[in-house]
Formats: C-alpha cells, sequence, structure tokens
C-alpha cells in the first residue's frame, strides 16, 4: 500500500521474513525485521505528512 500511494519508492518481502524497503530510487535499502517494522515505518511515514501539513497550514 504504501508503495501503491508512492509513499516508499520499493518494498519487498523476503523469504526469511524481512521487509526491504527503499525510500527513493537512489536511497539505501533498510531492512526491516518483520511485519512490527513494517508498521513502525508506516507510523513514522505517517507522522512525517501530517507534521508538514500542520507546517503548511
Amino acid at each position: 500500500m504504501l508503495v501503491r500511494h508512492q509513499l516508499l519508492h520499493a518494498a519487498v518481502l523476503a523469504p526469511n521474513g524481512q521487509w526491504l524497503a527503499q525510500d527513493r530510487p537512489e536511497s539505501p535499502v533498510r531492512v526491516l525485521d518483520g511485519p512490527a517494522a513494517m508498521v513502525e515505518l508506516a507510523a513514522e511515514i505517517q507522522h512525517r505528512i501530517r507534521t508538514m501539513r500542520n507546517r503548511i497550514r
């Protein structure tokens, strides 16, 4: 969902249960240890979006 809405460039589930995530094509790949870490990343993105919206207002 994060990739579909262009909040992440790529997110791939590895066979060992880790997630490989990349913010932009030129950014380094982040290794996330399981679904809980992916949820934390989504929360970080949501917080960043909300913070930017509040600054614009």
